[in-house]
């Protein structure tokens, strides 16, 4: 397999500012921000930092870990399970997802199944990273990052400081 680096730490870092202020425009009150597992978790956050460095309220933090809600483990080992931790009321609220990288949808399928198991909000929107096409599922994300055409082989990884990775990068993974 090859890499090639598509966006290093800085076009990153002035997408997610872009990010924020897409999603704070227009509110008075900030989304719960609730980042999928792994990397949507650390994205989330440092939305919630952009937000608040640009001089508005800091939104409250959520993660949902979507491995009990797949629907790809027949006749696999169970993954780990890190477990959700919403300790905020959603109900009525208005919720973002974060994900890194949007590829089927189905990962969006299983959040938004878990999701309803903590209440119903009063509306819920989608923020990826990296949409890379190629849904499986009508799902699209109300704020996108990078768009990157890819075909089925290839695959896009977030790298992310938070995550261990040397860098933040996103980066093109060839067969």
């Amino acid at each position: 397999m090859t890499d090639s680096i598509l966006h290093d730490g800085g076009a990153i870092d002035a997408q997610i500012k872009r990010l924020a202020a897409e999603i704070a425009d227009g509110e008075s009150d900030p989304p719960a921000l609730i980042g999928i597992r792994t990397h949507g978790v650390p994205l989330a956050a440092r939305l919630a930092d952009a937000m608040e460095a640009a001089g508005r309220k800091r939104p409250q933090l959520g993660a949902i870990d979507i491995t009990l809600y797949r629907d790809d483990l027949a006749g696999k080992a169970l993954p780990q399970v890190l477990g959700s931790e919403i300790r905020f009321d959603i109900e009525g609220r208005r919720v973002v997802l974060v994900d890194d990288v949007l590829f089927t949808g189905r990962t969006v399928r299983a959040a938004l199944t878990e999701l309803a198991d903590y209440g119903r909000p009063r509306r819920v929107e989608l923020c990826a990273l990296v949409d890379r096409g190629h849904r499986e599922l009508p799902i699209c994300a109300d704020y996108t990052g990078f768009k990157v055409e890819t075909d089925l082989k290839q695959r896009i990884r977030v790298r992310l400081k938070e995550g261990g990775d040397a860098e933040d990068a996103v980066v093109l993974v060839k067969p």
